[in-house]
């Protein structure tokens, strides 16, 4: 396919697409998002880590790029400011377990259009996906509401004491599985009862898994009610 053919899908369908994603169910996911949107699979080029986004990107141009900030050999953040100083016109969404304020706040200076928790459903992430393509710039909810407290009224009392140390970021969605997880039903049962896909729940475990730093439901579990997740 040439760059001619490659280059536009439709009115609202830009191509090619860089996709930069190191976990595999990721990549099932957004293919059947994007598939249902209406671009074909000769378009969409994926890369596990930086290196193999770094040598897709001095290939060809891209017309938008999703990345994740946790990737095997670096930081996504770092890969997004050096895609917008090379080309300040394209679009670029994050989609991440990350929903720390910082990194946020670096990925949306360092030149992303937009910023979403892989939590989302695949409803939420098509939406947030053709906010992009309109010119619009995404910021999932629970995101927005962390921007909007950092930059609230700066008067405080002088005596306010320190916040308490904050645990684990888990999401409202993150513990309702969790609590799920802990009553003993499976993947496929949590699904049913969440008004979910088995491969959204399978997403939602992995990411609790990545944030607790655990292996396995049981330390899941075990890691989630010390620190008050789950009674």
């Amino acid at each position: 396919m040439n760059k001619e053919e490659s280059g536009h899908l439709g009115a609202d369908l830009p191509a090619p697409l860089l996709l930069v994603e190191d976990e595999q169910i990721m990549h099932v996911r957004l293919r059947s998002i994007l598939g249902a949107l209406g671009y074909t699979e000769e378009v969409l080029s994926f890369a596990s880590n930086l290196a193999e986004a770094k040598a897709l990107l001095a290939a060809q141009p891209f017309a938008m790029a999703f990345v994740d900030i946790g990737l095997p050999d670096g930081n996504g953040v770092d890969l997004i400011g050096e895609m917008h100083r090379n080309d300040r016109a394209l679009p670029i969404l994050v989609i991440s377990a990350w929903s720390d304020e910082q990194i946020i706040l670096r990925a949306l200076q360092a030149g992303a259009s937009g910023y979403l928790l892989k939590e989302r459903d695949d409803i939420e992430i098509t939406l947030s996906i053709r906010s992009v393509l309109r010119g619009g710039a995404p910021i999932d909810p629970f995101v927005a509401r962390h921007i909007l407290a950092m930059i609230g009224p700066s008067e405080a009392p002088a005596e306010a004491p320190p916040p308490p140390a904050a645990g684990p970021p888990l999401t409202p969605r993150e513990i309702e599985i969790l609590t799920l997880v802990n009553k003993g039903f499976t993947n496929k049962e949590i699904a049913e009862l969440a008004g979910l896909s088995p491969l959204t729940v399978e997403c939602h475990i992995r990411n609790i898994y990545k944030k607790l730093a655990v292996r396995s439901r049981t330390e899941a579990v075990f890691e989630a009610r010390a620190h008050g997740f789950l009674p």
